[in-house]
């Protein structure tokens, strides 16, 4: 089969910085309280009409500046976010129209909320090694301040908005570009972390708007503990798989969810924090849009170089999780 490479990538941040202490001037929260816990110290939040298709867009416009490509080469498009602009239609449609990517391109959503990413980048390059497809863009992206309770101190304090993109070709260089990954569910415990209203099995009325229903609810210590059994099982099963052993994994690009989440993996993989790149203490948790961003972040900083091999793993809502391996 081709390899399938990543030829670009791009993100984007709201300009409006949310930090601890303005959270704290409207919730029983603080600084310190929030960053002992999280690791996070402030978060990106949309403008006032700034919807998620928009932050897409300017993610992927990014991308593609990157990689010496226009609109008119992408005839995949995959947009992975719990947070579209409106229910029906997809929010890749809407991206499509407003980016100008040909009506002939394949284009849809993809919800696996957290892992959304990673789970999009796998469906792509499986897509595109079928031969039918030449060019995608991968877009994660969030807008998370839409469905989040802002009286909830357990679940506000963690949240963000933003974007990452990457473009993905094929490439008839072999030992580079995607190797392989490593996707897996829990739904038993997907009420561990949801939206428990607005979907066809609990229609919105005015008494589920009134309690904040359509908002993100998690279980934080749950969610916690199997995020770290799910992030590590996904991350071990990839390296044997590919008789990869850890320490020739030149960087990983974890979900920046929590930095104890990720000081955890590290410690389970005996990898020392600096093969991690971390970013959760500027944007908080971003869902799907937490790793493409990071992973274009970790590449303009110089973190990644030709021939380095990185790991992709996340954990989400589903409960979702996975991993993928990377050659630059």
């Amino acid at each position: 089969m081709p390899s399938t490479v990543i030829l670009g990538t791009g993100s984007y941040a709201p300009e409006r910085v949310l930090t601890n202490d303005d959270l704290a001037r409207t919730v029983e929260t603080s600084d310190e309280w929030i960053r002992t816990r999280t690791g996070i110290r402030e978060r990106r939040i949309a403008g006032p009409g700034e919807n998620t298709s928009d932050m897409a867009v300017q993610a992927a416009q990014r991308a593609l500046a990157d990689a010496g490509l226009t609109p008119a080469d992408i005839d995949l498009l995959v947009v992975a976010t719990i947070t579209p602009d409106l229910p029906m239609p997809a929010c890749a449609c809407l991206v499509q129209a407003k980016l100008g990517v040909p009506t002939a391109a394949a284009c849809f959503d993809l919800n696996a909320a957290c892992s959304g990413f990673v789970f999009a980048l796998d469906t792509v390059c499986a897509m595109l090694a079928s031969g039918r497809y030449k060019k995608a863009l991968v877009i994660g992206v969030e807008k998370l301040s839409a469905v989040i309770d802002w009286q909830d101190r357990t679940t506000c304090v963690l949240f963000g908005d933003g974007a990452g993109a990457v473009v993905v070709g094929v490439s008839p260089e072999e030992g580079r570009g995607f190797i392989g990954s490593r996707l897996g569910t829990m739904g038993e415990s997907a009420d561990l972390l949801c939206i428990p209203r607005g979907g066809s099995a609990a229609p919105s009325t005015a008494e589920s708007i009134a309690a904040r229903d359509h908002c993100i609810r998690m279980k934080g210590k749950e969610v916690f503990k199997l995020a770290v059994r799910g992030m590590d099982d996904a991350a071990r099963d990839i390296l044997e798989q590919h008789r990869v052993r850890p320490d020739q994994i030149a960087l990983v690009i974890p979900h920046q969810a929590n930095l104890r989440i990720i000081e955890a993996i590290a410690a389970y993989l005996e990898l020392p924090m600096d093969r991690f790149f971390v970013n959760v203490d500027r944007y908080g948790n971003t869902s799907a849009a937490s790793i493409p961003l990071a992973l274009d972040e970790a590449r303009k900083s110089g973190r990644i170089k030709p021939g380095d091999l990185t790991l992709l793993v996340a954990f989400g809502a589903g409960l979702t999780y996975g991993s993928a391996l990377v050659r630059w």
